[in-house]
């Protein structure tokens, strides 16, 4: 039944009309199908033009086919463009969303604590004024981030962001983040199952994003967990490199949203349900980085059984 719900839905063009938030003219599906109608009338007068004026029947259907094979091939890049496009803007529009909720929360709060300080209430109510420093702080904080993601971004597309690299073992890095995400681990009703392969070797990169990366990955896979789970990470050595993999019995990934997880600004439609929080700038982030450092990543899921990302990096070589 799920199969049969996803094969209704991408040949549905209304239903792309939908999620992409643009008219039916627009709908790549919709332009698809227009393509197709094109293509055949096409085909159809080729062959009869063609049967017009050349008498071998062979010539004829081998004209026909390289015609219908060349359009087949405009139509697939046209319709695959416009998908793009549509999808960008999309993106972009639901990040333009996220980004006003998630600056939203926090100015109200820096305004309601200012207000408070302020209005020379503060010394009237018995709460202790440093908790509205402490308020003030956080919510900066939390846009500070999101303006710093921004930032980097900024950065690693312009190609000018350096990295100080030197020797690190991600083994290290890893068991210190999954002590400091203890409590949230414990909170979120999680369990973390660790296997590092004995004598792992260690990797050229830059210590504090190689710790971004792995921090990004565990934080997601334990704030998509549904109500707990486990969580099985595992550090390996395959030949010249090692292996990183990270699988959570969370909410997973949508089969037809997949292809975007990595892209700017998108968040999956039930990570949207189940977590608010997120600029959609993570994995993006995350893959970017793992390029940077000489490496590949990766991920497989299911929708309602988990997901797994996957990430390799090469090893020192010893001299």
């Amino acid at each position: 039944m799920p199969e049969q719900r996803s094969i209704a839905r991408y040949i549905n063009p209304l239903y792309s009309c939908r999620k992409y938030g643009v008219p039916i003219w627009q709908c790549p599906q919709f332009l698809f199908v227009i393509m197709g109608m094109v293509i055949l009338v096409a085909i159809i007068a080729t062959w009869l033009l063609a049967n017009s004026k050349i008498s071998d029947p062979f010539i004829v259907n081998l004209i026909v086919l390289a015609v219908g094979a060349v359009l087949m091939i405009l139509s697939f890049i046209i319709t695959n463009s416009f998908e793009r496009l549509a999808e960008a803007s999309r993106m972009k529009t639901e990040f333009i969303a996220v980004i006003s909720h998630q600056l939203r929360a926090p100015l109200t709060n820096l305004r309601f604590s200012l207000d408070f300080l302020l209005s020379g209430r503060s010394s009237q109510v018995k709460t202790d004024p440093k908790e509205y420093f402490t308020i003030l702080q956080e919510n900066t904080k939390r846009m500070g981030d999101l303006v710093d993601s921004l930032l980097m971004i900024s950065k690693l597309e312009s190609g000018n962001f350096p990295l100080e690299k030197k020797e690190v073992s991600l083994e290290q890095i890893t068991t210190n983040l999954i002590t400091k995400n203890k409590s949230f681990t414990e909170a979120s009703k999680a369990r973390i199952i660790l296997a590092i392969q004995p004598e792992l070797g260690k990797v050229l990169a830059d210590p504090f994003w190689l710790e971004q990366v792995v921090s990004n990955l565990l934080d997601n896979a334990i704030r998509y967990s549904r109500g707990g789970g486990q969580i099985d990470i595992t550090l390996q050595q395959k030949k010249n490199r090692i292996f990183f993999a990270i699988k959570d019995q969370g909410v997973g990934i949508p089969k037809d949203e997949q292809k975007f997880i990595f892209e700017k600004f998108f968040r999956s439609t039930n990570a949207l349900g189940k977590q608010t929080d997120g600029s959609g700038l993570g994995l993006h982030i995350v893959k970017k980085f793992v390029k940077l450092l000489g490496g590949k990543i990766w991920f497989e899921s299911t929708e309602g059984k988990g997901t797994t990302f996957y990430f390799t990096l090469p090893i020192i070589k010893k001299l």
